[in-house]
């Protein structure tokens, strides 16, 4: 049947999600070789700010998923690549307003970056392409929830969106947000988002404008601080997370 056809293919997509974004690399240098028309119409000062925009709402797409894994529960909402986990039904928070809110939040933090290269028809041909890549896995997900979860998930799904959020049914979540949890589960997501955008500039200014790295570092001196900054916080974090325990949280 179709339908197993298309959990079989989502669930060996959910295996290799997270090299979704390498998919992206020859459309992506494409049109990195052609965003010097934007400068050319619009000024430096207006492309700069753009960047920062979407910077900005790539971090937008980060809050979200912080205020989604702060409040879940252990076993929930994780990055497992091997298998589908679910150790609890989450129906309240962000679940109770869409079914796949971390892929949303996911989706503002893609498209961020692809906006970046400020090409329309790349942010158009890569929006569908994300669309049409994870309707595959959550495909798969709802068919494991609903294999484990039976009637109590077929009547939480009938309520809820999949992709778009729908604000007017938001429930309260059943635990207080830990940011010790989130901090933990979102650090790396922090890094190479930043990492990301400051290379795409420092590439930009390198390859594209003939500078050199001091002057870049002199002209935009916001992308190497972006880059220090998420750098210094990642490997403090990791390095807590190695030692120490304390950003376990008990039930998280």
């Amino acid at each position: 049947m179709l339908q197993q056809e298309l959990v079989r293919q989502g669930n060996w997509l959910f295996r290799w999600r997270s090299y979704l974004p390498f998919l992206i690399l020859p459309l992506a240098i494409s049109s990195f070789r052609n965003s010097t028309w934007f400068n050319d119409a619009f000024g430096n000062g207006v492309e700069e700010a753009w960047d920062i925009a979407c910077y900005f709402f790539a971090l937008g797409g980060l809050a979200l998923r912080v205020a989604i894994v702060g409040f879940v529960p252990a076993g929930t909402s994780g990055r497992n690549a091997v298998r589908q986990n679910a150790e609890a039904l989450n129906t309240t928070g962000m679940y109770s307003v869409v079914r796949h809110p971390l892929y949303f939040a996911n989706f503002i933090v893609f498209i961020s970056f692809v906006l970046l290269f400020k090409s329309l028809l790349l942010v158009l041909f890569m929006g569908v392409a994300y669309l049409l890549y994870y309707e595959r896995i959550m495909m798969a997900e709802e068919k494991f929830l609903e294999d484990k979860y039976a009637e109590r998930y077929r009547t939480w799904a009938a309520r809820t969106p999949a992709f778009l959020p729908r604000l007017s049914g938001f429930i309260r979540p059943v635990l207080p947000f830990s940011w010790r949890s989130a901090l933990l589960r979102e650090f790396h997501t922090f890094f190479l988002i930043s990492a990301a955008f400051a290379v795409v500039e420092m590439l930009e200014a390198m390859v594209l404008e003939g500078q050199d790295f001091a002057q870049w570092v002199a002209d935009e001196p916001i992308w190497p601080f972006v880059f220090v900054l998420s750098a210094a916080v990642y490997f403090i974090v990791r390095n807590v997370k190695k030692h120490t325990n304390w950003l376990k949280v008990k039930g998280r």
